[in-house]
């Protein structure tokens, strides 16, 4: 069986982690599609345990959580009657975790967007962290137990929960309503007002939309199988905790997260 040399495992990686779909990937190196998601599923699944075994005792301190949507396979709407309710098919979220200092990201989670994963996705990034911190989610209300039922009193938590007004008018699919106004909401602990924000997370949910092409809005190139999407997070990860420097950690000399 033929295999890559590592200069075309490196061409290949480089253009996934740029945020490159799989078809044109294909096309700009001539890498059959099947051993192009074969080095996907093998480095993806070791990108995912170096993370889990190595992003631990961790000291942050200013936390900030966000879920951010996608579908599988196909549209909720479209599932096949024999996958409805099957995890894998139609919409997946995934909980994303990163410091406003550091800029690291020490967890995620795919899954649905529910008590249960909520809960789960929580706990995890409990066990990951050697001190208290600040933490400050959206105002779903499923992140109420789970930072309870994860945390008890060691969290100093707070709510940042947004209000929108009226869709725009004839642009419902593609225009957001717009925000008229945010309220921050203490919960549990002393969390410091001027930290109450989700606009770290909620940019790294941007980043996440630009560099997997699964992920972007309105195209075709959504993930087929929900392992493939997995892997594709843990690469995106890997690279963005360990490998590009941060715009903001340039002070005073370009870092990464990690």
């Amino acid at each position: 069986m033929n295999k890559l040399n590592q200069e075309r495992q490196i061409q290949v990686v480089k253009a996934l982690v740029e945020g490159n779909g799989i078809n044109g990937i294909v096309r700009m190196t001539g890498v059959a599609k099947n051993t192009i998601l074969k080095l996907l599923a093998d480095l993806g699944s070791s990108c995912l345990n170096y993370q889990n075994e190595n992003l631990r005792d961790l000291k942050l301190s200013r936390i900030q959580c966000d879920e951010i949507w996608e579908f599988c396979y196909a549209k909720e709407k479209n599932v096949p009657a024999k996958h409805k309710g099957e995890f894998g098919y139609g919409d997946i979220w995934t909980f994303v975790a990163i410091d406003g200092e550091t800029k690291l990201v020490p967890c995620w989670l795919v899954g649905q967007r529910d008590a249960g994963h909520a809960f789960e996705f929580i706990d995890d990034l409990r066990q990951r962290l050697a001190n208290r911190v600040q933490l400050t989610t959206d105002g779903h209300k499923m992140y109420l137990e789970a930072v309870e039922g994860a945390f008890g009193s060691e969290v100093d938590y707070a709510m940042l929960v947004k209000v929108y007004g009226a869709s725009p008018e004839g642009e419902v699919r593609y225009s957001p309503a717009e925000c008229i106004s945010a309220e921050k909401h203490p919960i549990q602990g002393n969390p410091d007002p001027a930290h109450i924000s989700t606009s770290y997370v909620e940019r790294q949910n941007l980043t996440m939309r630009m560099s997997m092409k699964r992920f972007t809005r309105l195209t075709n190139g959504f993930s087929k199988k929900v392992e493939n999407h997995m892997y594709a997070i843990a690469l995106h990860f890997m690279f963005y905790n360990f490998a590009r420097p941060h715009k903001t950690l340039a002070n005073p000399y370009p870092r990464t997260p990690a």
